[in-house]
C-alpha cells in the first residue's frame, strides 16, 4: 500500500482547498462547521443553498461519471476531496444520502432511464433523499421488513412503517425496501422501490433525540403510490440491491468522516492544553491513544478501499463500522472528561449545547445505528472468519 499522493493529486488538493477557502466565506461563512452529528437541524436552508452551490460548480458527487453530473474523480482524488472538505469546515451535507447511497446504487443497478431521471438532480442538489430500511421489528434483522408493495396496473401501492429515517421531513424521495412477493422466502420476497415523499398517504413523525433535535423520523405509508418502473432491479431481488447500497456506505467519504473526527480531536487537545487537563498523565495517555486510534482507522480505510484492480471490498473491511463507532463513542466520553465540570453546563439558555456536548450525546448512538456492535461482531465472526452462525434462541413458552 502506497500512502503517498502524486504531484497531480497534490495539484488537485490545492484546487479543492482553494475553492473551499474562497466559497466558505461571505455568503456561506455561517454554515462553516455546522450540520454535523447532533447538529443536523442547523441552518438547513443555508446548507441547502450550499449544496446547490457545490452542484453548480461540479463539487458534488465528484466520483460519479460525468454523464450524470460527476467529475469521474479517481479514488485518490475522492479521498483528497473529502479530506479537504472536512479540513475547510464544510457543513454537513444535506444531500449525503443521495450522493453516497442511492446515487451509486442507481449507477450500479438502475436502468438508464432511472439514471437520467434521478442522478443529475441529486448532483445539482435539486432533490433530496432518505432511506426506508429499518422498521420497528426489522432493524438488524433487515430481511424481516413487513412494509408491503402491491403492483396495481402501472403503479405500486406501498403500505407499512419505517423508522429512524434520517432527513425524512426534508426529503423529496425515499428508497424503500419492501415485501412484494408474499409467498417467497424472506430474502427473495423483497423489492427496492423509489417512492416520492410529497404525496397523500405518507405521514412523517419526527423523533426527538437527547440533543433536543429531530434528525430522524417515523414514516407511515398508507396506500402511497409510485410508478411501476420505479423499481431498482427485478421484483424479489431487492435484498441484493439493498446490500449493494450498504456497501457503498463504506466508500471514500469515510475518509472525510475521519477528518471530521480529527477536527474534533484537535479541539479536545486544545482545550486539554488550555485548562490543564493535559498535565494529568492518565488524561495525556488517553489523548495519545485517541490520536493513535485515528491513524489506525485512516490507514486501514486506505488499505481496504484502495484496491488497484477495483475489486469489491475484502473481508478486512468488515471491521470498519465496529472500529470507528467504538472509537468515536470513546472520544465523546474523553471530550466530556477533558471539559470536566463545564461539560454539564449548557452553552446558552434554554438548551443550547456546545459542539462537543452535541457530539458526546450523538456518539451514544454510534454503536447502535447501522448495525449494533453485537451485530457487527456476528458479521465479522460468521462472514469474515467463517465461524458457525449464532444459534437462534427459541421464544419462551407462556405458562
Amino acid at each position: 500500500m502506497d500512502l503517498r499522493f502524486s504531484e497531480k493529486d497534490e495539484a488537485f488538493r490545492r484546487e479543492v482547498a482553494a475553492w473551499m477557502a474562497e466559497h466558505l466565506s461571505g455568503e456561506f461563512a455561517t454554515v462553516r462547521g455546522r450540520g454535523g452529528p447532533g447538529d443536523e437541524h442547523a441552518l438547513f436552508d443555508e446548507r441547502l443553498a450550499w449544496e446547490r452551490k457545490l452542484g453548480e460548480a461540479g463539487w458534488a458527487c465528484v466520483g460519479w461519471p460525468k454523464a450524470y453530473g460527476g467529475r469521474e474523480a479517481t479514488f485518490n482524488e475522492q479521498v483528497i476531496y473529502y479530506e479537504e472538505y472536512a479540513r475547510a469546515g464544510g457543513p454537513g451535507r444535506v444531500g449525503h444520502i443521495g450522493e453516497t447511497l442511492i446515487g451509486p446504487t442507481l449507477i450500479a443497478f438502475g436502468s438508464e432511464e432511472q439514471k437520467q431521471r434521478f442522478l443529475p438532480k441529486i448532483a445539482r442538489g435539486e432533490e433530496l433523499w432518505c432511506q426506508g430500511y429499518s422498521e420497528p421489528n426489522a432493524g438488524s434483522d433487515l430481511a424481516n421488513v413487513q412494509t408491503k408493495a402491491v403492483l396495481e396496473g402501472d403503479e405500486w401501492r406501498i403500505t407499512g412503517q419505517k423508522v429512524w429515517t434520517s432527513g425524512a421531513h426534508w426529503s423529496d424521495w425515499c428508497f424503500v425496501l419492501c415485501r412484494s412477493e408474499p409467498e417467497a422466502p424472506s430474502h427473495h420476497a423483497l423489492s427496492y422501490i423509489l417512492v416520492p415523499m410529497r404525496q397523500p398517504g405518507i405521514e412523517i413523525r419526527p423523533i426527538v433525540q437527547m440533543t433536543g433535535t429531530s434528525e430522524f423520523s417515523e414514516v407511515f405509508f398508507e396506500d402511497a403510490r409510485t410508478a411501476a418502473d420505479n423499481i431498482v432491479g427485478k421484483r424479489g431481488e431487492g435484498w441484493g440491491v439493498a446490500m449493494g447500497t450498504l456497501a457503498f456506505e463504506r466508500g471514500a467519504s469515510t475518509l472525510g468522516q475521519q477528518h471530521s473526527f480529527q477536527n474534533e480531536l484537535e479541539e479536545i487537545i486544545a482545550i486539554a492544553k488550555k485548562n490543564g487537563a493535559a498535565r494529568d498523565p492518565v488524561m495525556r495517555q488517553r489523548l495519545a491513544d485517541a490520536w493513535i486510534g485515528l491513524r489506525i482507522m485512516r490507514f486501514n480505510a486506505l488499505r481496504t478501499l484502495g484496491n488497484p484492480d477495483g475489486a469489491a471490498l475484502g473481508r478486512e473491511a468488515m471491521i470498519t463500522k465496529l472500529y470507528w463507532a467504538t472509537w468515536h463513542r470513546d472520544l465523546g466520553k474523553l471530550a466530556m472528561d477533558v471539559l470536566g465540570p463545564w461539560s454539564e453546563i449548557a452553552d446558552a439558555a434554554p438548551y443550547e449545547l456546545s459542539a462537543l456536548q452535541r457530539m458526546y450525546l450523538f456518539t451514544r448512538s454510534d454503536t447502535i445505528y447501522a448495525g449494533t456492535n453485537q451485530i457487527q461482531r456476528n458479521i465479522i465472526g460468521e462472514r469474515a472468519l467463517g465461524l458457525p452462525r449464532e444459534p437462534k434462541v427459541a421464544p419462551k413458552s407462556k405458562a
